[in-house]
Formats: structure tokens, C-alpha cells, sequence
């Protein structure tokens, strides 16, 4: 049962965004938001507030496209999703835990609209689109709308536990037993997301939940981030009383060590106060689908090259997947063969 607690709950945030070593300019963008409030910052020191009865807002877009595209992409798509939040979610009669869903998906959706109608009208930018991890923060509850690759991590008791799941061909294949992790990791192809704002004209919101705990903290990032540090190395440098501008740069720092090929971008959140529960080690953690009662479906996701400095387009990232998935089942048939001849 949600419920707000009359008891305080307090989120201190840092975020920061980084060019990389190798990018000429800055694709991705960031939102730290205070719902109840209406207000959105963009200071770069650590913010600390209690938690209102709107719930906060947390942000990380990572654009593409190649020259301006991207950057205006990943803007469009903070702005419009804080924009819809502050209306449609500000102006609820009822502060629920279904209807903060909805909205925060709806929110989504309508950012996705505004990039490809956008796109659409500036064939300078025909094909530009973001990935979007938007966190939502009401009450005790965190809820997640994602759309692409960049990450949620939710560290609790030293151990990070990742939220989202990346919308990408190299998931899919983990998933099938196709890849290990680790492979997918180093594979050439790990580039190829599912789906991004923008190219579609719908998209597919993935919409999870999780139940937060006293001295939880939570970590977005794009994949400049994720793809060079591991969870492990993310849960060690952000700590329970870990200074959240000091393991962003170091975080930032680490990335830029192993080459920092990408635009990194990091949002660290830390949740106390006596408004929430102690943790419990019977808690269940990770990727958790929210239902919502009154959404429509989606359509399937259509793949994305996010690459630089442009994507390929849609119909050769199409050969490329079936080109991929064939090559999956001839490599497999031929284990197969090869195993029953040695027999």
C-alpha cells in the first residue's frame, strides 16, 4: 500500500556532465527537478532538500546524431519531460502512486513527439534522437521510465544493483544466451540500441519501480560511464558517507583514464531521514515492472546506431540486426554440428 509518511524524507543530490576525451562538443543533458516546488537546478554543488508531497525529478539524456542534433535532442528531451511534469503531474487533484507513473511515461512519450516532429520539420537534423533514463521520486517510492541505454543503479548496504535494462541488440543477446556480459561489453556492436526519442514517432516506455530505503543511493549515468566502469567500481567510490561531488569526479575521472570516448554524464542521489524504513535484507532489488492500469501499448522498438559522427539509417541497422541474429544461429548450428561429429 503507498502512502505518504508524515515523517521527513531528505535527497541530497550532485550531478555533472563531462566532454570526454575524444567528443568535440557536449551531447548529453542532465535535470535535477523539485516537483513540489516547480523548480529545477543546474548549480554545480550538492542540493539538498526534504522530499515534498510532488515527489523530485532526476535526469540523465544522452543525445546523437552527429553535430548539433544530439545536444538539441537530449535538451528537448530534459525540458519537455520537466515542462509535462510541472502541468499534468502539478495540477493532479490526487497525489497517487499510479497516477506520478503515468504521468512521469506520459511525459516520456510526449518528449519523444516533440524530437521527431521537431526532426521532421529540420531535415538538418532529420534522424537526431536521445536516450532518456527518467527517475521519479515520490514518497518512498522510485519509479523509472527508459528509453535506450544509459543506466539506473541503486546502491544499498555497498552493493550496487542495476535498475533499468538496456533497450540494445548486445541485452537481447545476453538475454538469449548468445553473449556472455563480458562479451557483449567488448563487442563492436554494442553501439546498437533498440530505441531512442526521437527517430519513431512512438516509442516503447519501459516503466519499473522500487521501494526506496534509508541510506539507499541512486546512480544515473549515460553509457559513457557505464560502458568503462563496472557496478562494483561505482558502488566503492560512491559510499554511505561518501562526499556525492567527490565520487563524481572520481567516477568522471575514472572513465576519462580508460579513454573516455563518450560524453559522461553521473547524477548521484542519497535518501535519509525518518520517513523512510531501515533496510531489510529480505528487500527485493533490480529491475521491477510498475503496471499501470490505464496506458495504451506501445509499439515494438525499432533499432538505433548510436554512433559518431551520424547513425546509419534505419533500414541498414535493420540488415544489420537480421544480419546479426543470423549469424547467431549459424554460429550455434555449428557448435551443434561440430559436437555431435566428435561424439
Amino acid at each position: 500500500m503507498f502512502g505518504r509518511s508524515s515523517k521527513p524524507i531528505r535527497v541530497q543530490v550532485f550531478a555533472r556532465t563531462d566532454l570526454g576525451k575524444t567528443r568535440e562538443h557536449n551531447e548529453d543533458c542532465f535535470l535535477v527537478a523539485d516537483l513540489t516546488r516547480g523548480e529545477r537546478s543546474a548549480d554545480r554543488v550538492p542540493r539538498q532538500h526534504e522530499l515534498g508531497e510532488r515527489g523530485s525529478l532526476l535526469v540523465v539524456a544522452d543525445g546523437m546524431g552527429g553535430a548539433a542534433a544530439g545536444e538539441i535532442a537530449s535538451v528537448m528531451a530534459t525540458d519537455t519531460i520537466f515542462d509535462q511534469m510541472r502541468k499534468m503531474w502539478g495540477s493532479e487533484k490526487e497525489a497517487t502512486a499510479q497516477r506520478f507513473a503515468y504521468r512521469l511515461k506520459e511525459a516520456v512519450e510526449v518528449a519523444n513527439t516533440h524530437i521527431h516532429t521537431y526532426a521532421k520539420a529540420h531535415p538538418e537534423v532529420r534522424g537526431m534522437g536521445t536516450t532518456t533514463t527518467a527517475a521519479g521520486v515520490l514518497a518512498d517510492h522510485l519509479f523509472l521510465s527508459q528509453v535506450g541505454d544509459s543506466r539506473a543503479y541503486l546502491i544499498r548496504g555497498g552493493v550496487a544493483t542495476q535498475l533499468t535494462k538496456d533497450q540494445s541488440l548486445m541485452q537481447r543477446l545476453v538475454e538469449a544466451g548468445e553473449l556472455t556480459e563480458e562479451e557483449a561489453a567488448q563487442s563492436e556492436r554494442r553501439n546498437i540500441i533498440l530505441q531512442a526519442l526521437g527517430p519513431d514517432a512512438k516509442v516503447k516506455v519501459d516503466l519499473t519501480h522500487q521501494e526506496l530505503r534509508r541510506g539507499d543511493l541512486l546512480v544515473l549515468c549515460s553509457d559513457g560511464l557505464s560502458g568503462l566502469v563496472k557496478k562494483e567500481e561505482i558502488a566503492a567510490a560512491v559510499g554511505p558517507g561518501t562526499d556525492l561531488a567527490g565520487a563524481a569526479e572520481r567516477l568522471i575521472a575514472l572513465a576519462n583514464e580508460r579513454g573516455g570516448p563518450d560524453n559522461i554524464t553521473v547524477i548521484i542521489a542519497r535518501f535519509d531521514g525518518e520517513g523512510l524504513r531501515p533496510p531489510d535484507g529480505g528487500d527485493d532489488v533490480g529491475h521491477q515492472v510498475y503496471p499501470l492500469i490505464d496506458t495504451e501499448t506501445s509499439t515494438e522498438p525499432v533499432p538505433v546506431y548510436r554512433g559518431s559522427p551520424a547513425p546509419v539509417s534505419t533500414k541498414q541497422v535493420r540488415w544489420r540486426v537480421i544480419a546479426a541474429a543470423l549469424l547467431g544461429a549459424a554460429i550455434v548450428a555449428a557448435v551443434l554440428y561440430f559436437a555431435a561429429r566428435n561424439q
